[in-house]
C-alpha cells in the first residue's frame, strides 16, 4: 500500500499529540524538542545516509510517497521527528502518573555497565558487520554518557524505555515485514547479528535507545535553561 510508512508515523503522532495538549506540558517546550530532534536527527541521517548508499539498509518504494531526498524517502525524514516526540511523550507521561518511580544508583550502574560490556563485546567479536559495529560503537557512547553525567536520567529511562518498547515493537514490526509480503524497511543480515525478535533486527533496539536518550538529554539541557530564565 502506497504511502504505509507514513500512515504509520502518523497514527504514531495522533494520541500523543493530542494528551500533550490536553495533559502534560511538554507542548509548551516545542521549540527545545524540535531543537533537540533536528540535532540527533542530524547524526542519525548522516548515518542513514552512508549505511543506505551501501545497502546496509534500505526503502521498499511500494509503501512509500514516491519523494526520495539523499536516496532517502520523505518518511524516513519524518520519522527522526515524530518518533522521538512520541517516545518522549510516554516518557513523561509516565513520569507523570509515576514521579518518584525510578531505579537504585547502583542498580542503574550495574545495568549500564553490563550493557557497556556486551555492546564492546560484540562490536570485537562481530568487526565485519557494519550495522553491529556502528550501532553498538554508539549505544556504548550514549550509555557512558549517561552513565558519567546523566544518571539520574537512566534511572527513570530504562524503566520508560521498557514501556516505549511495545509501541516501537509493533511500528518496528509493520515496517520490517510482520504484516506486509515485503517489509518496507529491509536490511542486509550480512551487516547484522543476523537475530531478529520476530522481523526486527535486534540491532534496532539498541539503535532506537541511542535515538531517544539522545533526544532526552539534549531536551532536558535546553528546558533546563529556558526554565532558568
Amino acid at each position: 500500500m502506497a504511502g504505509l510508512y507514513l500512515y504509520l508515523l502518523l497514527g504514531s503522532l495522533l494520541v500523543p499529540l493530542l494528551y500533550s495538549i490536553f495533559v502534560l506540558d511538554i507542548i509548551k517546550y516545542w521549540k527545545q524538542f524540535s531543537l533537540s530532534a533536528i540535532i540527533i536527527a542530524i547524526l542519525f541521517l548522516i548515518w542513514d545516509y552512508f549505511f543506505t548508499k551501501a545497502g546496509i539498509w534500505g526503502f521498499n518504494d511500494n509503501y512509500c510517497l514516491g519523494i526520495n531526498i539523499f536516496k532517502m524517502p520523505i518518511e524516513e525524514w519524518l520519522f527522526f521527528l515524530i518518533i522521538p516526540f512520541c517516545s518522549l511523550f510516554i516518557h513523561y507521561a509516565f513520569l507523570y502518573l509515576f514521579p518518584s518511580l525510578k531505579l537504585k544508583t547502583t542498580t542503574t550502574f550495574y545495568i549500564t555497565i553490563a550493557l557497556i560490556i556486551i555492546s564492546i563485546a560484540l562490536v570485537l567479536m562481530n568487526f565485519s558487520k557494519s550495522y553491529t559495529v556502528v550501532n553498538f560503537t554508539v549505544l556504548t557512547f550514549f550509555l557512558l554518557l549517561g552513565l558519567i553525567y546523566y544518571k539520574i536520567l537512566l534511572q527513570k529511562f530504562y524503566i520508560t524505555f521498557l514501556i516505549i518498547l511495545i509501541p516501537f515493537l509493533i511500528i518496528n514490526g509493520i515496517l520490517t515485514g510482520s504484516l506486509t509480503v515485503s517489509p518496507v524497511v529491509w536490511y542486509n543480515d550480512l551487516e547484522n547479528l543476523g537475530f531478529r525478535i520476530h522481523t526486527i533486527p535486534i540491532e534496532d533496539v539498541g539503535y532506537c535507545f541511542s535515538l531517544l536518550f539522545g533526544n532526552l538529554v539534549i531536551f532536558e539541557i535546553l528546558k533546563k535553561k529556558v526554565n532558568k530564565k
